[in-house]
């Protein structure tokens, strides 16, 4: 797939078959987050890769927005290390930058894939933070979920011209 057919054609996918996402997807995808651009090069990111059934409903049963883990062969918790930082808080960027790769490496392996917010949403933080144990400087900023698409999602037109400014607003 073409890079920008693959920024172009992406969509949140919800909907997945019961296939088994290989071990080599898993690293790709994980590679991709480590690859994505970060504050001062700092990379301050950890990753929970979660694929056992009782996490996953635990997780649905928190976020509001995760019902799709029912599904989902796995999902990918990215959160930020705040120890690693040397711009304070950029560790939100950071890791978004990183979901979204993992996002596109996932559609590019003919993966479906969602971003489920977790930052700044301080309700759904302390429950996750509650599941995984996780350390105070580690902060969770995002859950993909992740499994073979069972469904398909047109190509929208999202270019909008009115929008774009050129040198002053």
């Amino acid at each position: 797939m073409d890079l920008l057919d693959g920024i172009f054609t992406r969509r949140s996918i919800r909907k997945y078959t019961k296939e088994e996402i290989s071990n080599e997807h898993i690293e790709v995808i994980l590679k991709a987050g480590m690859y994505a651009p970060s504050a001062s090069n700092q990379q301050p990111w950890h990753f929970i890769v979660i694929s056992d059934r009782k996490l996953l409903d635990t997780i649905k049963d928190v976020h509001p927005y995760a019902k799709m883990l029912v599904e989902a062969q796995l999902a990918i918790l990215v959160c930020g290390d705040i120890n690693l930082e040397l711009s304070k808080d950029y560790w939100v960027v950071d890791c978004s930058a990183s979901t979204q790769n993992m996002l596109l490496a996932a559609h590019g392996l003919g993966l479906g894939a969602v971003w489920l917010g977790i930052h700044p949403r301080v309700e759904r933080k302390n429950e996750i933070r509650k599941i995984f144990n996780l350390p105070e400087n580690i902060q969770p900023a995002s859950l993909i979920s992740i499994g073979y698409p069972d469904e398909n999602k047109e190509m929208p037109d999202r270019y909008k011209p009115e929008r774009i400014h050129y040198n002053a607003w």
